[in-house]
C-alpha cells in the first residue's frame, strides 16, 4: 500500500508539469518562423483561399483559443490530425512509439548492465581499469551520439557488413532483423552512458564497502561474495539507480538525432519532421507523448528507491 500511495502521489504532482510543458511548447511553435497554411496553398494561391486554408485549420483564432480548444480535446482523448496528411496524430504517433521505445528501452538495458558489471570489476580490481572507465567517461561525455553512429556504420556496416546501415524492421515481422537493426543505433546510444555508470558503481561500491557495518561483518567471517552481493550491491544502489533514470531521459533527447542518422522511424524524426513542417498538432503531441514517457521513468526511480529504501515511502 506504502507503494501506491508513493506512485499516486508522484503521477499527480506530474499533471502541472504536463500542462506547463504544453503550454510553453505551443508557444515557441507559435514563434517558430513558417506558415502551415501557406505551405499548403502554396507561393500561387490567391489571399482568399490562404484564409480559407487558415480558417478551416483554425490558425486565424487568437493563440490561446487554440490552445484551449488543443486541450479540451486532449481531455476528450484526442489530439487532433495533422495539418498535412490528415491522419490522426494519436494513429500517427503510435505507430512511431515502438521504434522508440524499442531503441530507448534496449539501450538503457545495454547501458545498464554493461554500466554495472563494468563497475563491479574495477571496484574489486582496481589498477588500470579504472583509468580506462575514467577515461571513456570523459569521452562519453564529450563525443555526441551521432559521431558514434557515423563511426559504427562505417565499421559495422560498409567494412565488415555486418548490420544495415539504416532502417527498422518490425518485430512482429522477422525479429533476427529487428535485432540486427538495432544493434548500431543501440550501441552508438549505450556508449557513452556506460562509462558513467560503471563510474557511478564502482564509486557507490566504494563508498559502501568502507562503512562500519561492512567491516563488522568482514570481521565476523562473512564471505566477500555474500556482503557484495547482499549488502555493499543494495546499500550502493540508489546513485546507481538515480543515474539509470538520467541516463534513460537523456537517451530521449539523443533518440532524436540517432533516429536521424539512421534513418528509423521513431518519435524523435517525425517531430524533426513536423517542427521542419510547423505541424503543431503532431509536435504537440510529440511533445505530450515524449513527457509522459519522462513522468513514468521519474516514477520508475521513486518506485525503486521505495523498495531499495523504507524512508522514502513514509515520505
Amino acid at each position: 500500500m506504502a507503494i501506491l500511495r508513493l506512485a499516486v502521489r508522484r503521477l499527480l504532482s506530474s499533471a502541472p508539469l504536463l500542462f506547463l510543458v504544453s503550454a510553453l511548447t505551443f508557444v515557441l511553435v507559435s514563434l517558430v518562423p513558417g506558415d502551415p497554411a501557406r505551405t499548403i496553398v502554396g507561393q500561387h494561391a490567391t489571399v482568399e483561399q490562404y484564409e480559407a486554408v487558415r480558417g478551416q485549420l483554425g490558425l486565424d483564432e487568437p493563440l490561446p483559443v487554440q490552445y484551449w480548444d488543443w486541450l479540451v480535446r486532449v481531455f476528450q482523448g484526442d489530439l487532433g490530425s495533422s495539418l498535412f496528411s490528415g491522419e490522426p496524430v494519436t494513429s500517427v504517433l503510435n505507430n512511431r512509439l515502438p521504434v522508440s521505445l524499442s531503441l530507448i528501452i534496449a539501450g538503457t538495458v545495454v547501458s545498464g548492465i554493461l554500466g554495472v558489471s563494468l563497475g563491479l570489476l574495477t571496484a574489486r580490481r582496481g589498477g588500470i581499469l579504472v583509468k580506462i572507465v575514467d577515461g571513456l567517461s570523459l569521452v562519453g561525455l564529450a563525443v555526441p551520439a551521432f559521431w558514434f553512429a557515423l563511426v559504427l556504420i562505417a565499421v559495422g556496416s560498409v567494412r565488415l557488413r555486418w548490420f544495415p546501415v539504416t532502417g527498422y524492421v518490425p518485430f512482429a515481422d522477422d525479429p533476427a532483423q529487428w535485432g540486427r537493426s538495432l544493434v548500431l543505433p543501440v550501441l552508438s546510444l549505450s556508449l557513452g552512458a556506460v562509462a558513467m555508470i560503471a563510474k557511478q558503481t564502482r564509486d557507490s561500491v566504494l563508498d559502501t564497502s568502507g562503512r562500519d557495518f561492512i567491516r563488522v561483518m568482514q570481521a565476523n567471517g562473512f564471505s566477500q561474495r555474500s556482503i557484495l552481493y547482499r549488502h555493499v550491491l543494495r546499500n550502493a544502489a540508489l546513485p546507481v539507480v538515480t543515474v539509470l533514470g538520467v541516463v534513460l531521459i537523456s537517451l530521449l533527447a539523443t533518440a532524436v538525432f540517432v533516429e536521424t542518422v539512421f534513418a528509423m522511424p521513431g518519435l524523435g524524426s517525425l517531430t524533426q519532421q513536423a517542427t521542419i513542417q510547423h505541424d503543431i498538432p503532431v509536435i504537440q503531441g510529440a511533445v505530450l507523448y515524449i513527457t509522459v514517457l519522462v513522468v513514468l521513468v521519474n516514477l520508475l526511480v521513486d518506485l525503486a528507491y521505495g523498495r531499495l529504501d523504507p524512508r522514502v515511502r513514509a515520505s
